[in-house]
């Protein structure tokens, strides 16, 4: 479970350090387009500032040099807007009608209704600035943000968007590599396993064979025999991990009636096994029945544990269709809803001994070798716990 929980922290770690990094950038990205826009609104603000100044200064001056200044201060005005080569702009008369505009794209013929429509949304936007150019003449000048502003603000979105993007990409690749390495971990380690056990074994069958010579009691001999075609089943359940198993037509009662009947003389007699099978049979499945075998091992050992080797374990099977569903049920101490996925996680195990593989492995067995489905149907603290396994009954497609 250690290992489990140094994982999940590890990931949930790289998560929050990727969102601070994500919410930073943004919040500095607004920062800076706030600033940009006030100085886009002072540049705007000094024209207004400057168009005021020249009709200030031409107040007392005659009519002639009125007409001149005029003309001289629209060509100012015209070479201060020139300036601007990023700032849309349009500038309004006292009776509304549309005296110039700049940095807008159009067609000659359709000046008219773009520009009523960049006024519609400049209205809709920043305050525009009066321009008094007389007593009873004042123009106002309206504004949009640049484009480079606009597309400013859309940046900090993309750059999230690109850091979920790369936060998704790294887990996937974290993952995929995580796998693969536990792949080769339990491949190595089953190999290595069926090896060293392959020595005792033979050692163990030569010893048989001397007792069988000495006056030593036949059912003693036999129920050492049945010990040691146990190491050999489990042998050869390790050296099938790490290659695709062979899937043969197999009557699943019978196989779940020799498990049963196995660890029926192996636990307590406080431990009773109840078994829920169709009374007309059940169709040949393709099954490895020796891997098969262990997944039924391996849960019914956990409901032992679970229920300190006092309660009931009841296998039900069903067919739904065109599947074949095992219900396996016990009366332990129940799973807390929390862990009902991580509970086959690599490494998750609440027991003090153990390394936390056995329902990962069965899960492998079952989804990746059998391709059907494991998972807890249903469990509550204190009543118990119900496995369900999914097989096809034809290619042991699970869905």
């Amino acid at each position: 479970m250690d290992i489990y929980l140094k994982r999940k922290r590890g990931k949930i770690i790289f998560l929050i350090v990727a969102v601070i990094i994500g919410v930073t950038s943004l919040v500095y990205t607004s920062w800076l387009t706030e600033k940009m826009a006030q100085e886009e609104r002072k540049k705007v603000e000094l024209w207004a500032a400057a168009t005021k100044e020249l009709v200030d200064v031409g107040i007392e001056i005659t009519s002639a040099e009125m007409e001149k200044l005029n003309t001289n201060y629209l060509n100012f005005l015209s070479l201060v807007v020139a300036q601007n080569t990023t700032i849309p702009i349009i500038i309004v008369d006292a009776d509304g009608s549309i005296n110039s505009d700049a940095n807008i794209a159009y067609s000659e013929g359709r000046r008219e209704e773009v520009l009523k429509k960049e006024l519609e949304k400049m209205k809709e936007g920043e305050e525009p600035i009066p321009i008094v150019l007389s007593e009873n003449n004042t123009q106002l000048l309206y504004y949009r943000e640049s484009s480079i502003l606009r597309n400013l603000r859309y940046y900090p979105y993309i750059q999230l968007f690109v850091i979920v993007v790369f936060i998704a990409v790294a887990y996937f690749a974290f993952y995929a590599s995580q796998k693969a390495e536990q792949n080769q971990v339990w491949v190595g380690m089953s190999k290595e396993t069926a090896h060293q056990l392959g020595t005792p074994i033979s050692s163990l069958m030569a010893w048989i064979e001397i007792l069988k010579l000495q006056d030593v009691d036949p059912v003693l001999i036999r129920e050492f025999e049945k010990d040691i075609e146990r190491l050999e089943r489990i042998t050869e359940r390790f050296s099938k991990i790490g290659s695709k198993p062979e899937l043969h037509p197999a009557n699943i009662v019978e196989a779940l009636n020799s498990t049963v009947g196995y660890l029926k003389t192996r636990s307590s007699d406080k431990v009773k096994f109840i078994t829920k099978f169709p009374e007309n049979g059940m169709p040949e499945i393709p099954l490895n029945v020796a891997l098969f075998s262990w997944v039924i091992e391996n849960i019914c050992k956990n409901a032992i544990d679970a229920m300190s080797n006092h309660g009931t374990i009841t296998l039900e099977l069903a067919r739904k269709e065109g599947q074949v569903v095992l219900d396996i049920s016990d009366t332990g101490k129940g799973v807390p809803k929390s862990q009902f996925a991580t509970i086959f996680q690599p490494g998750f195990s609440t027991k003090k001994r153990g390394w936390g593989l056995g329902l990962s492995l069965a899960k492998r067995i079952i989804e990746n070798y059998h391709n059907g489905k494991i998972f807890i149907k249903w469990s509550e603290l204190g009543k118990g716990t119900t496995f369900r396994i999914i097989l096809g009954e034809k290619n042991g497609n699970g869905h």
